[in-house]
């Protein structure tokens, strides 16, 4: 089947190519397409580990998803330069913590760099030692399965080992600025 040129010139409008990458936004269009990647909404949620000294590590992280039920899988992306990279992507374990929508104070908490994070939240050590925060809309243990290379980021893919669904209104995040759902 031939690819339709108008579709073909759609997708690489904005976008550089040669021979040996795939396109990439040239500079100019980086913001452009940060923003339109915003136009989905999706969920937050606040990732932990721990470090090799044993000491909590935790990041917001809007990148979560599910892969597979069997066996059960998940994926989140981590920017290369993310202080946490180096605990994350060493063998191990991590939690994913699904935020509610009263847990703002939670996301902008990790989302920032320095302070201490975790005297700021209610959280307890659980298995491996991954610290879990308490009362989020639902968390999942996992194991760190596979990383893979996408880019300024590598895709973490988790096996889950256990998980907690406690409910509640999930923290929407949308054009860069969190949302309600919409009434019933």
């Amino acid at each position: 089947m031939a690819a339709n040129p108008k579709f073909a010139q759609f997708l690489t409008n904005g976008m550089t190519t040669d021979s040996t990458t795939a396109p990439h936004p040239v500079p100019d269009q980086s913001r452009a397409l940060r923003d339109t990647l915003g136009q989905f909404a999706t969920g937050v949620t606040v990732v932990t580990t721990t470090d090799a000294n044993g000491q909590p590590v935790g990041m917001t992280v809007n990148s979560f998803n599910s892969v597979s039920l069997d066996p059960p899988l998940v994926l989140w992306s981590i920017d290369k330069e993310s202080l946490g990279y180096d605990a994350f992507t060493a063998e191990g374990h991590f939690a994913v913590h699904v935020l509610r929508a009263d847990q703002q104070h939670v996301s902008n908490l990790f989302a920032g760099r320095g302070a201490d994070k975790f005297g700021q939240v209610r959280w307890q050590e659980g298995p491996n030692q991954v610290p879990l925060l308490a009362e989020c809309a639902a968390v999942f243990h996992c194991r760190l399965a596979q990383c893979i290379e996408g880019g300024d980021h590598t895709i973490l893919l988790g096996e889950v080992l256990d998980f907690t669904a406690n409910g509640g209104e999930p923290l929407i995040f949308h054009l860069g600025r969190y949302r309600a759902l919409a009434g019933d």
